[in-house]
């Protein structure tokens, strides 16, 4: 694993170098609005073989995905007015929304863990959005542990949990200790009645208000 200590002067360097990394087909941990993350190249089978390689995880689990704007998640799912008004006022922001996949969706299958839905989120992360931005591809937006394990905030409980496995990301991003926070939270948007599958960060009271 090769560990870059990101900062406010060594910012676009750290960009580059990281963009690099994730157009080669590698495994970066990031950190998120929420805590660390694995992330790849949404686009890529291997890529996405690594992250569940590295995370020890089923393949029977779906991986959320990190997209850019509106725009694209209507690409990538069916989304109606009301859905895409609430997407609207969450995003960007700490909630995961499942929705229906459209058949047109050219992502690899692998990433859905054999469902018809697909999860996306548009974080408020800086570095992340520049990523998405420079890289104009969907990014893998799972947390950076290992299946069973939680995920976490603090760096030294993430690089604690990689760094005697056999298959490890190829880069991490350094920024220290998160603020204390929870993963996203996560709405499935599949029904006509909204389920809330994780509760984050928001209240549970002001993400459902939301919907109205």
């Amino acid at each position: 694993m090769k560990i870059l200590k990101i900062s406010w002067g060594n910012f676009k360097g750290i960009v580059g170098k990281t963009v690099s990394s994730i157009k080669k087909g590698e495994v970066v941990v990031c950190p998120t609005d929420t805590i660390y993350g694995l992330i790849a190249d949404a686009t890529s089978g291997v890529a996405i073989k690594k992250v569940l390689e590295i995370k020890k995880r089923t393949k029977q689990k779906p991986i959320p995905i990190f997209i850019r704007d509106i725009k694209t998640a209507k690409r990538l799912a069916k989304i109606n007015k009301t859905q895409e008004k609430f997407l609207t006022r969450i995003w960007p922001g700490e909630v995961t929304a499942v929705l229906k996949r459209r058949k047109s969706c050219k992502l690899p299958e692998i990433l859905f863990g054999k469902k018809k839905t697909i999860g996306l989120r548009i974080p408020k992360h800086e570095l992340i959005i520049v990523l998405l931005k420079k890289i104009n591809r969907p990014l893998t937006g799972t947390s950076a542990n290992i299946s069973g394990k939680p995920g976490s905030t603090k760096i030294k409980e993430v690089l604690s949990q990689f760094r005697n496995q056999k298959i490890q990301p190829d880069l991490i991003v350094d920024a220290g200790d998160l603020k204390p926070s929870k993963p996203s939270a996560v709405i499935d948007l599949t029904k006509s009645k909204p389920k809330l599958l994780r509760i984050g960060e928001l209240p549970k009271e002001e993400l459902l208000k939301n919907l109205k």
